[in-house]
C-alpha cells in the first residue's frame, strides 16, 4: 500500500451525515490514535480505553448532546480498510450491524490501523500530520489547536493545501461593527490597531460558510472562542443565548451570564447584519443547546 493509497482511503472516510451535520465520531478516533502512535504506543488500543476517552472528546468538540456512542467508530472503521479489531469473529452484531457492547468487553477487543498503515504513520511525520489535517477539517479551524493538543498531535501544521480564506474579511467584519466586540464591547488598540479582536464566521468555512459580513461577527478572542465552541449563540433576533450545560464561577457570570437574553451590538448598517439562515444552522448545528431561561 503506497503513501497515497493511504491518504486516499481516509479521505474517503464514510462519515455519517444528515443534511449539513457531520458526526465527528471517525474523524476523532483517527486523530486520537494517531496521536497515540507518534508518541510510539501499541497500535492496538483496547476498547474500554477507547470508550473512556473517546466519550470524552465527542461530548467537548461533538455537534450536539446526544449520546457519544464510541462503539459505532470502533467497529465501523473496519468496513473503510483503515482500522483492525481483535476478536472480531467473537463479536455478535445487531441487524444494523454495529458490535454488541457487552462482546467487546467480554472479549478484550482491541482496535487500532493495520499494520500497513500503522507503519506509514509511524514512520512518516508528514503522512500523519496531513492525514490530521484531512481530519480536523470536519471541525471550526478556531478550534484545530484545541483537538490537536486533546489528542496529543503537534499543532500547527504548515502544510500548503488548507484552504485560505479572504485575506479582507477580517478588517470588513471588523469595520462594519466598528471595531468593537460584537457582546462584549472590548475595543482596546494598540496605538491604532485592535488587539485581541477577531472576525468569527457564523457558518463555519468548512461547512460553505462565506466571507462576507453577513456571516461574521466581530468578536473579541474569548467570546469567539466560546461561540466556535457553541457555549452561546445567536436568536433571529440577535439575543445572545447561553447554554443550559455551561458553567463556572470566575468570570462565567461577568464575562458570559450577564450577556444572556440580551441583543448583540450590532453592525453599523443593516445591509451587515447576520443573515438569518447562518444563525439558524449556527443554532441547529454549533451550539450545544437548549438555552437557558431568559429573565
Amino acid at each position: 500500500m503506497t503513501r497515497e493509497d493511504i491518504i486516499q482511503k481516509f479521505k474517503s472516510l464514510k462519515v455519517w451525515k444528515r443534511g449539513n451535520k457531520i458526526a465527528p465520531h471517525k474523524p476523532l478516533l483517527v486523530l486520537y490514535a494517531i496521536g497515540k502512535l507518534r508518541r510510539g504506543e501499541n497500535r492496538l488500543i483496547p476498547y474500554t480505553e477507547i470508550a473512556e476517552k473517546l466519550t470524552e472528546l465527542l461530548r467537548e468538540f461533538g455537534t450536539d448532546q446526544s449520546k457519544p456512542r464510541p462503539h459505532y467508530p470502533f467497529w465501523r472503521l473496519r468496513e473503510d480498510k483503515v482500522w483492525k479489531v481483535t476478536n472480531a469473529n467473537l463479536i455478535g452484531q445487531t441487524p444494523k450491524g454495529d458490535a454488541h457492547i457487552t462482546d467487546l468487553k467480554h472479549h478484550k477487543a482491541s482496535g487500532g490501523f493495520r499494520e500497513v498503515i500503522a507503519d506509514h504513520l509511524q514512520n512518516d511525520s508528514s503522512l500523519a500530520l496531513e492525514i490530521s489535517e484531512n481530519m480536523l477539517d470536519h471541525f471550526r479551524s478556531s478550534i484545530h489547536e484545541d483537538i490537536s493538543q486533546a489528542v496529543g498531535i503537534e499543532y500547527p501544521f504548515h502544510t500548503l493545501n488548507r484552504q485560505k480564506r479572504d485575506p479582507n474579511f477580517r478588517e470588513n467584519v471588523l469595520r462594519a461593527y466598528e471595531y468593537k466586540c460584537a457582546v462584549c464591547g472590548f475595543d482596546v488598540k494598540l496605538q491604532h490597531q485592535p488587539v485581541a479582536l477577531e472576525a468569527a464566521h457564523i457558518l463555519p468555512r468548512e461547512k460553505g460558510g462565506p466571507d462576507t459580513e453577513e456571516n461574521g461577527l466581530a468578536l473579541c478572542s474569548l467570546h469567539h472562542k466560546l461561540f466556535d465552541r457553541g457555549v452561546f449563540t445567536l436568536s433571529a433576533k440577535l439575543e445572545i443565548l447561553v447554554s443550559e450545560y455551561a458553567n463556572g464561577s470566575t468570570g462565567f457570570g461577568k464575562w458570559l451570564m450577564r450577556f444572556h437574553g440580551k441583543k448583540i451590538n450590532p453592525p453599523q448598517s443593516q445591509m451587515y447584519y447576520p443573515r438569518i439562515n447562518f444563525i439558524d444552522r449556527h443554532f441547529r448545528e454549533e451550539f450545544k443547546g437548549p438555552y437557558r431561561e431568559k429573565t
